[in-house]
């Protein structure tokens, strides 16, 4: 809730201190959660601890010249989003506040202190058409109209959830079509309450929902070793840890960019400035590959970066989480990109040193699983209040120091999430993107997106990929032998095994980012792609078996055109071509 939209306040109280981003009053009326404006300039935090007549706040701006004796004014509301039409395609900071509003009002890129605006546009018209009539019955969540939010998303305008009580439901009264701001009444119930575009909701309180059910469905993101080998599920959790330069971010945006949600909500995290501003400059200009539309038309941006205020760090996660159950509860499927945890984490350090609370490991506060936990426990796939289903996909980078999963954010979000991709330095020093570790990364949603893959793609999709897990498994345990004696030791079926392994790595689990073609690979193509390679495979060892020495095998011309398959647009027809050449050249041989 912005100030703008705070009609009155109670209960105000003065400074009696202040540290940092924690501040304390007194004789202030308010209850934890609650939203309060601190001192001269109105600076937005939030009560986060109440202790006798001291009262204290996480302020989410700059305190610096802030100073006992000013005046604390409680709005009497928790920290909430403004949701409605207009938050797609928009930039907002950790607390929903539009960015390009904010800069407006300053004339100015650089932005002062107290500075407000609402999460939406108030006073934009949006043309909205009833999908109910007078006279039918809703119930909560219910959707009474459509506004077109942007060329790629409907917005569906619902019931609010607080409207009625669970399992009621009550008559339209009036609808009307035509343009109106989000404020105005487009629908009245019979019970007497009235329904807008625009609704509040808290973002730390989990939005409703009728039953929590299993994910079955991918969420197919175009990357061969995510879909191929460690695929999440549509309302599915994940987490991407990793060093300093070995691609979390670069995965993130593969992730944001072609994953096949409806909705994306990428949040900057703390991370730097300069990667929010790529996706900034990149999204409006790459097309949707479903529709062709631009990709910010599906997409909205909470840039809450490393110069910005720490509080407000510790509250962009849950902004997010909240706009992302609301499309949820609009029947799509949303994929949450939190970027990164561990940056959100240390914002909670920090308000937990000034609060001088017992710290747990490293520092952290104790809490630190229990708040990872909550954040994570939102996501899934959900049967609506309103009968329709959705999904929130959360999908968060850990920066681990040093590269050290050992430490406390890495290993209590394992405990949590059901999909690991581990990020290797080694692998990235090696140039090998996505420097994903095939031996350290796992996905907990296999078996139950099997039959996704067998019924859309192929029936032995589940064995072609143990078939890949396995050589890639045989490859390491390989690989300490041949540190020891050299490859040329080894027997010839071992050498041959290598070989193979070498063309998964190479092939089928690196990935061009940055290439026009290469940067989206459909699980069809990511299939025939590991069918190729176990073609060479199977008729390599019938040719060993029947003889022909394993330097002649590994040399015959048509195998090195497995490394281009990734980059074909016709890969189809290369496909079968290629494998027709292997085939031949290698039954020549014997």
């Amino acid at each position: 809730m912005s100030k703008a939209e705070s009609t009155e306040t109670t209960g105000d109280g003065v400074i009696q201190s202040v540290s940092g981003p924690v501040v304390s009053a007194r004789d202030l009326d308010a209850r934890m959660n609650d939203v309060v404006y601190v001192g001269d300039e109105g600076l937005m935090g939030e009560v986060i601890e109440i202790e006798g007549n001291v009262t204290t706040i996480q302020v989410y701006e700059e305190t610096s010249g802030v100073g006992p004796g000013e005046p604390v004014e409680n709005t009497g509301e928790p920290l909430s989003v403004d949701l409605g039409p207009g938050m797609l395609d928009a930039i907002y900071d950790g607390v929903q506040r539009p960015l390009d509003v904010l800069e407006g009002k300053m004339g100015s890129p650089y932005l002062d202190r107290g500075v407000d605006a609402p999460g939406i546009d108030l006073e934009k018209e949006w043309e909205f058409e009833p999908t109910v009539e007078v006279g039918d019955e809703v119930g909560r969540g219910d959707v009474v109209g459509i506004v077109e939010e942007t060329v790629t998303i409907d917005h569906k305008v619902m019931v609010p959830p607080d409207a009625l009580e669970e399992g009621e439901t009550t008559e339209i009264a009036s609808i009307e079509s035509g343009s109106f701001d989000v404020t105005e009444t487009v629908a009245e119930l019979d019970n007497g309450e009235s329904v807008s575009m625009h609704q509040e909701w808290p973002v730390r309180e989990p939005r409703p929902s009728a039953n929590k059910k299993t994910p079955r469905t991918p969420l197919v993101s175009g990357q061969r070793i995510l879909d191929g080998l460690f695929p999440i599920a549509k309302g599915g959790t994940a987490a991407i840890p990793g060093p300093f330069g070995s691609g979390k971010t670069v995965t993130q945006h593969q992730l944001a960019k072609y994953a096949d949600a409806d909705i994306i909500v990428y949040v900057g995290c703390g991370e730097r400035g300069n990667e929010m501003t790529e996706v900034i400059e990149d999204f409006p200009e790459l097309e949707d590959p479903a529709n062709g539309n631009p990709l910010m038309a599906r997409t909205s941006l909470i840039a809450n970066t490393s110069n910005m205020p720490v509080a407000a760090r510790e509250s962009c996660i849950y902004t997010g989480i909240t706009i992302a159950e609301y499309y949820r509860d609009m029947g799509y499927d949303v994929a949450l990109m939190a970027d990164s945890t561990s940056r959100w984490a240390e914002a909670m350090r920090e308000i937990s040193s000034r609060l001088e609370e017992m710290p747990g490991e490293e520092g952290y506060p104790a809490y630190l699983a229990a708040r990872l936990a909550q954040f994570y426990e939102r996501a899934g796939y959900f049967e609506n209040v309103n009968g329709t289903e959705g999904s929130v996909s959360a999908i968060g980078a850990v920066s681990p120091p040093g590269g050290d999963f050992s430490e406390p954010v890495t290993q209590n979000t394992l405990r949590i999430v059901k999909t690991f991709w581990a990020l290797d330095a080694d692998l990235a020093e090696r140039r090998h993107f996505p420097s994903i570790n095939w031996n350290e990364s796992y996905s907990l949603y296999k078996n139950q997106l099997d039959p996704w893959f067998q019924e859309n793609v192929e029936e032995d999709w589940p064995e072609k990929r143990q078939w890949a897990v396995d050589v890639l498994d045989e490859e390491t345990e390989l690989q300490e032998i041949v540190q020891l004696v050299g490859k040329d030791a080894l027997p010839d079926d071992q050498q041959l095994t290598l070989e193979i392994a070498r063309y998964l790595r190479e092939a089928y689990l690196q990935q061009n980012a940055f290439h026009p073609v290469d940067t989206y690979c459909p699980p069809e193509k990511t299939y025939l792609m590991l069918t190729t390679i176990e073609t060479f495979n199977d008729e390599a060892f019938d040719a060993l078996e029947a003889g022909v020495p394993v330097e002649e095998i590994i040399d015959i011309e048509s195998v090195p055109r497995i490394n281009r398959i990734g980059v074909q647009e016709d890969y189809e027809e290369y496909v079968e071509e290629l494998k027709a050449d292997i085939t031949e050249e290698l039954r020549s041989l014997y």
